[in-house]
């Protein structure tokens, strides 16, 4: 294979992938948009709560990612079974996963007032909370059948679900949040409502096209408890906790700098909700690279191709650094222009401006580090870089943007130079650590 037929391959994976990426974060997107038009309270309120439920959603996420590269791998070597056998134990872990972070969120939403929080923030974020928690179960379900479907390479079905439920919740959203078409003006609550019906409908289509789908019948997919064994649940909890937690000691970050964004004020929570809002739609774009990579390499793995993973690697580090570049200079070119989208309070339009100088600074760190997770977990080497991110983080990432802020007295720009110190490390040592890796035959990798 040329590097060419690598980009093409990548490109014609990825892309549905990146498109159902930018499905799922454009929910949020939508949600703050126009909630922001309510006022800088509302919107504060939205981005407490999302801090709180996108961490646990998104460990959710890296949990069910355990199930696309071992079916990628179970493919390369053509062993069908071990495919329908995955994908009945991911269900169920997935299951049970969602209600154990059901349960955590509910117990979280009793302590928002030890956050020190303003008040007025507070008391409209936790009904919010609680309706938005309610789309955990069905939005695991339907990353069960998502990444079954990715992990043998069809990636447009769960875009095609995507986008339609992302329409129908911003149709809702207009709807419900103003009162449109005889329906009771609901505010905040009523874009929680409209995320949790768009994400019930998710699974529903998606487990329809899965189940009905001749192209899925040689697995013979069983939905029951039967013939569950411990050591396949192993095997994807191997891979999707080491995930999972990598998400959460990221997005964790994130949300710990909302929180200490509300020490300083509503209007700088605001901005950060805007800020961050905007960064993740490139950031989630490039998480679709990274899966692209990830079944890539765990294919060329499953195929005992030593070179083609190596270079199948390469090239996708390569396509994210292009499209992050492209991002990061959109977001400091139009920083005045892309908050006037959620709200028209100049002085949080102000720091949201300032924020995203710096979030188009990170452009290029986020995106190679989100693809050095994605390929390492297509080689199944998860451990050393969950350690990586809790460290550029948690050890140094925020104690640093809180020395910054509060010490320094650099305020909302301050935490967020902490972060881009964090994204930059675990950006360099993940890239080392694959350049190693992939060297090495496949056999000892």
């Amino acid at each position: 294979m040329t590097i060419k037929d690598h980009f093409k391959i990548t490109f014609r994976l990825a892309l549905p992938v990146v498109l159902s990426q930018l499905g799922q974060v454009s929910v949020g997107v939508a949600d703050s948009m126009m909630v922001g038009r309510l006022g800088a309270v509302e919107l504060a309120a939205a981005s407490l709560a999302n801090s709180i439920f996108f961490v646990l959603l998104m460990f959710g996420m890296g949990i069910s990612m355990g199930i696309t590269p071992l079916v990628s791998i179970a493919e390369g070597k053509g062993k069908m079974k071990r495919i329908s056998s995955l994908f009945q134990h991911g269900l169920w872990i997935n299951i049970i996963t969602a209600i154990l972070l059901i349960l955590i969120i509910l117990m979280l939403s009793q302590g928002l007032n030890f956050l020190d929080q303003p008040e007025e923030v507070v008391q409209i974020t936790i009904p919010y909370l609680l309706i938005i928690t309610a789309s955990m179960l069905p939005f695991m379900i339907f990353q069960t059948f998502k990444q079954f479907a990715e992990g043998l390479s069809q990636t447009k079905q769960a875009m095609y679900v995507t986008v339609f439920c992302n329409l129908v919740n911003v149709f809702l959203n207009w709807v419900l949040i103003y009162g449109k078409l005889g329906a009771p003006e609901l505010g905040l609550n009523g874009a929680g409502i409209a995320t949790l019906i768009s994400r019930v409908l998710m699974p529903i289509m998606m487990g329809w096209y899965v189940i009905r789908s001749k192209r899925y019948r040689q697995f013979d997919l069983q939905l029951g408890i039967k013939k569950l064994r411990f050591f396949m649940i192993n095997r994807i909890l191997k891979i999707g906790l080491p995930t999972g937690f990598q998400y959460i000691f990221e997005v964790s970050a994130f949300s710990a700098a909302a929180i200490m964004m509300g020490w300083i004020g509503v209007n700088a929570l605001a901005g950060h909700q805007i800020a961050l809002n905007l960064a993740s739609i490139s950031y989630m774009m490039a998480a679709g690279l990274s899966t692209a990579g990830m079944i890539r390499i765990s294919n060329q793995i499953g195929k005992g191709n030593q070179k083609g993973m190596r270079e199948a690697g390469m090239v996708v580090f390569g396509m994210v650094l292009v499209f992050m570049f492209t991002c990061a200079v959109v977001l400091v070119v139009f920083r005045y222009t892309l908050p006037t989208f959620y709200i028209d309070d100049m002085e949080v339009i102000q720091i949201s401006a300032s924020l995203l100088v710096i979030a188009g600074l990170f452009q290029l760190s986020d995106g190679v580090q989100v693809v050095g997770l994605g390929v390492l977990r297509g080689m199944e080497d998860v451990k050393f870089p969950t350690i990586i991110t809790l460290i550029a983080y948690w050890v140094l990432g925020l104690p640093l943007g809180y020395f910054l802020a509060f010490e320094l007295e650099m305020g909302a720009e301050g935490i967020w130079y902490g972060l881009l110190i964090g994204l930059s490390i675990t950006a360099v040592v993940l890239f080392f650590r694959f350049n190693m890796l992939s060297k090495k035959p496949i056999a000892k990798v």
